[in-house]
């Protein structure tokens, strides 16, 4: 026949959703703390050993093995637990006695408070632990509340939190919806663990596009690098490491399903795939798709680059405010000057060339 303690550990590890060692555990040091009390303890540690099978609980008062002693009711040397025929090493403890477990001796209120203690930080460590592998991560989660500058992410078993550095000023967020997030960060604090999360963060488009592109997530196709402005409009340069696998086809996917897919995840984010290429001025055209490049002339001292355009893909180049042009050169960590075919003569040494007419990014 089951224990009244086992009745009440498979309970518990129920109603708290823990497992049953965890609640073993708390209830062990639960009791370890109120014995600790108990006079008969004489200010001694206690541990403490529970049989669930037939509610068995053997209590021993301890001493524990330090270098230097600080409390000589709780701690021994090595060399005194030697003098006492123990062979024993810093970081062990020797059984002085034993307690007999008498419950109705023991303060039932504090013993009380303690399993509450203890459970909470059981539940606390167990959450830390199932989202502290998720660092890095998307996960799919819902908006629970809006506070004044951050949103309160409901992840089931605990909350995240996402604050205005890592929403997106284009998209609108609302009690409810769905979505999904980038764990950026996982620590614990005294009220348990706190997860930050983000739908700027460009690895938040690097981990949608693992999930829709099984190229990508296999190492065959590789994202090189990528450029957002969240919400608006994103770059993502990527490289084929399979003969005849074309990289942009991969990710674009058939008739765009693929892309359209990881859009709609981004609430409408445009999304440029160009093809990655180790020849840099090569990369900067590419990176200035839709608009055509004519010739790029590369400082590598400055690290700039003047981009000739025609002029009629001028306005093309540079994109709306200058969008199209800044995202190329985070692209391709180039500062790029676009001119246009009729602002220049000749082919002026590039340090030198003054660029009249032309955008700096």
């Amino acid at each position: 026949m089951k224990s009244d303690l086992l009745l009440v550990v498979t309970q518990l590890a129920a109603e708290r959703n823990l497992p049953q060692s965890s609640v073993v555990s708390v209830v062990k040091a639960a009791l370890s703390f109120a014995y600790r009390k108990d006079p008969a303890a004489d200010g001694q540690d206690v541990e403490v050993d529970v049989d669930l099978e037939n509610g068995e609980v053997t209590l021993n008062t301890v001493k524990h093995i330090v270098d230097e002693i600080e409390d000589d009711k709780m701690q021994l040397t090595v060399k005194e637990a030697n003098d006492i025929g123990h062979n024993v090493k810093v970081g062990d403890y020797i059984i002085t006695g034993t307690l007999e477990h008498v419950p109705g001796r023991i303060a039932a209120q504090t013993a009380k408070q303690v399993v509450l203690q203890k459970l909470r930080e059981a539940e606390r460590d167990l959450v830390f632990d199932e989202f502290a592998d998720k660092e890095g991560q998307i996960l799919t989660a819902t908006i629970q509340r809006i506070e004044s500058e951050r949103i309160i992410v409901d992840l089931g078993k605990t909350e995240a939190l996402m604050p205005l550095s890592e929403q997106s000023e284009f998209e609108r967020y609302r009690p409810g919806q769905q979505l999904k997030f980038y764990v950026l960060q996982v620590g614990r604090t005294i009220r348990g663990p706190e997860i930050i999360v983000s739908r700027t963060h460009p690895d938040l488009l690097r981990r949608l596009f693992e999930v829709e592109v099984p190229e990508i997530f296999n190492n065959v196709v590789e994202i090189k690098s990528i450029s957002r402005e969240p919400g608006s409009t994103a770059k993502v340069a990527v490289f084929s490491n399979q003969e005849g696998v074309d990289a942009v086809g991969a990710c674009v996917g058939l008739r765009g399903l693929r892309i359209q897919n990881v859009v709609n995840e981004l609430l409408g984010e445009k999304i440029d795939v160009v093809e990655w290429n180790e020849d840099d001025a090569e990369f900067i055209k590419k990176s200035l798709s839709p608009a055509e490049v004519q010739k790029v002339v590369l400082n590598e001292i400055t690290g700039s680059s003047l981009v000739i355009v025609p002029e009629d893909q001028l306005s093309l180049a540079i994109g709306k405010d200058g969008q199209n042009v800044r995202l190329a050169a985070k692209l391709t960590e180039w500062k790029l000057d676009i001119q246009h075919q009729g602002s220049i003569s000749s082919d002026q040494d590039f340090v030198e060339l003054k660029l009249e007419n032309s955008t700096s990014v």
